[in-house]
């Protein structure tokens, strides 16, 4: 008897799962003029996305070309269906539903298959496309902002050297990804790039609609940090780009439909000639504990999100992207943040040092991340009335880094985006020797120029001796270890001969503070076993 009951109620826990509410994506087989839309490529993508694909050798295939809208019809037409996003870069659409609704799609004849958000329904393995990891592949007028409170994140990354040299992210596009822009349109610290026709366009994903008030104001804080003015308070790092904003968050639950909607942003950023996309999200745990991604899942290649960016790389934008503020609890990196050729920044705080709440690697496979770091511990932001205010998390770190990407890449446009996100690796401060908390540690902006424009300190000078940026110096000077020198004596000069300033460093934390020397210019004497080197400084 008990054998029989036990029967009895797995046939009744199968049919009540049946019978939920289910997250999944479908697949198409495929899609309708694509080799006419190919060959003018004008009518699916406009004339920026073209030419910036053209630059960089980026081809366009049929990946480019729109889910078929009759198909998208009969989806939403479907007994039990409610549509929410769709992805022509993998051809699918997302959907809710009984699993029975959703099954039944299957008898469409341009379904090739079902992918379930809960992972344990997927037999075989997930459908669509894997991508492959991909191959890596001075100015006379000089602008001088006078940076307010965001003057130490930018000055840590070496982004006030780009807007020296008149690189201010002038012609480049980035797009925002976040949860909300409420009063965007009348905050004084964005009236600049709306009255000079820099806000191009927005978009809800949710609603459909043009109007990404949203839910917070989180969108407004990220996207201040990259394109935010208020004379004399406050400069974002690329104050002079223009900018889509995008909402693909929906506040009130964590349900995977925020990837697809996230994988349909970037295609249409793409599709609107986009350089850059900064996303201060992440995904990992679900509301529905059986969507919840496992570490095993971050492998870069697995998650929606991470396929998605992976596509996004393929078709020529650099993805920027927060690590996560999970240091604390998961640990480590969620997605898209493990996706395979993306920059995902983590925090540190304002002395350059790790904070805890930040998530590290490495990925299940072994991948070093996060890529890069930036201060994300009180960092300085606009708020939603206009006023600098100032929040913690990687969600700044990665908008303070998303600008600098944009205004070295303006400086040499035709440089690949793969080839520009390993020289802004290779600028860090940890490249030669990573870790798991801080992945190749801090970007220094200033080398990562010089490196792309051949006029870098020749890599066997950098590796046997000290250098010191940024110069001119405000506030703080960085130093620049030779490899395998962990400390050094600093003597500072001024131009009477007079030793003012005398402080023993070490590469951990290479960076002295100067604001207490007037303006003028001083000799630094930097000293270690292996190596000496003297530097005119100017003093800000």
């Amino acid at each position: 008897m008990m054998k029989k009951l036990l029967i009895f109620g797995a046939f009744l826990a199968a049919q009540w799962s049946f019978g939920q509410i289910q997250d999944a994506w479908v697949f198409f087989a495929d899609k309708e003029n694509v080799q006419q839309s190919i060959d003018n490529p004008i009518t699916i993508l406009t004339q920026d996305a073209i030419d910036r694909k053209e630059l960089h050798g980026v081809v366009i295939d049929e990946r480019d070309v729109p889910v078929t809208e009759d198909y998208i019809a009969q989806i939403k037409a479907a007994s039990g269906i409610t549509y929410w996003a769709k992805s022509k870069w993998m051809n699918c659409v997302y959907v809710q539903g009984t699993q029975a609704d959703i099954e039944a799609l299957e008898g469409l004849p341009f379904v090739t298959g079902i992918e379930w958000a809960d992972k344990d329904m997927n037999f075989p393995a997930p459908l669509g496309d894997t991508p492959d990891k991909f191959a890596v592949e001075n100015q006379n007028s000089k602008i001088v902002y006078d940076y307010g409170a965001a003057y130490n994140q930018i000055h840590m990354i070496s982004g006030d050297f780009l807007h020296e040299q008149d690189f201010t992210g002038e012609g480049m596009v980035i797009a925002v990804l976040d949860a909300g822009f409420p009063n965007f349109q009348t905050n004084p610290g964005f009236s600049n790039m709306i009255n000079e026709g820099r806000l191009l366009g927005t978009f809800d994903f949710y609603t459909r609609t043009t109007d990404v008030t949203g839910t917070g104001s989180h969108g407004v804080n990220t996207t201040s940090d990259i394109g935010g003015f208020l004379q004399d308070q406050f400069v974002g790092t690329a104050p002079n780009a223009s900018y889509y904003l995008f909402r693909t968050e929906y506040a009130p639950d964590e349900n995977p439909r925020e990837e697809a909607w996230w994988v349909e942003a970037l295609e249409r950023a793409d599709s609107l000639g986009v350089d850059v996309t900064n996303t201060s999200l992440g995904y990992q745990e679900y509301d529905n504990p059986n969507y919840t991604h496992s570490y095993d899942d971050l492998d870069g290649v697995t998650t929606f999100a991470a396929r998605g960016a992976n596509i996004a790389t393929e078709k020529g934008m650099i993805i920027v992207t927060s690590a996560g503020n999970q240091g604390n609890s998961f640990g480590t990196v969620g997605t898209p943040a493990d996706a395979l050729d993306i920059l995902a920044v983590g925090a540190v705080n304002s002395s350059g040092n790790y904070v805890s709440f930040s998530s590290r690697g490495p990925t299940v496979d072994g991948r070093i991340k996060p890529d890069i770091m930036a201060q994300g511990q009180n960092s300085a932001v606009i708020s939603q009335n206009g006023n600098v205010d100032f929040s913690s998390g990687t969600s700044f770190s990665s908008p303070i880094s998303a600008g600098a990407v944009a205004c070295l890449w303006q400086s040499k446009p035709e440089t690949t985006n793969t080839e520009l996100m390993q020289i802004i690796r290779e600028s860090s401060s940890l490249y030669n020797n990573p870790t798991n908390q801080m992945g190749y540690g801090i970007p220094n902006f200033h080398l990562a120029y010089n490196t792309l424009h051949g006029l870098g300190i020749e890599e066997d000078f950098l590796r046997n001796n000290f250098a010191v940026y940024p110069n001119p110096v405000k506030d703080v000077m960085n130093v620049s270890f030779p490899q395998a020198v962990k400390t050094a004596h600093v003597e500072i000069y001024n131009v009477l001969g007079k030793k003012v300033m005398d402080q023993t460093i070490v590469s951990d934390s290479n960076r002295m503070d100067l604001s207490s020397l007037p303006k003028g210019i001083y000799i630094a004497n930097v000293t270690s076993e292996t190596a000496t080197n003297s530097f005119k400084i100017i003093k800000q």
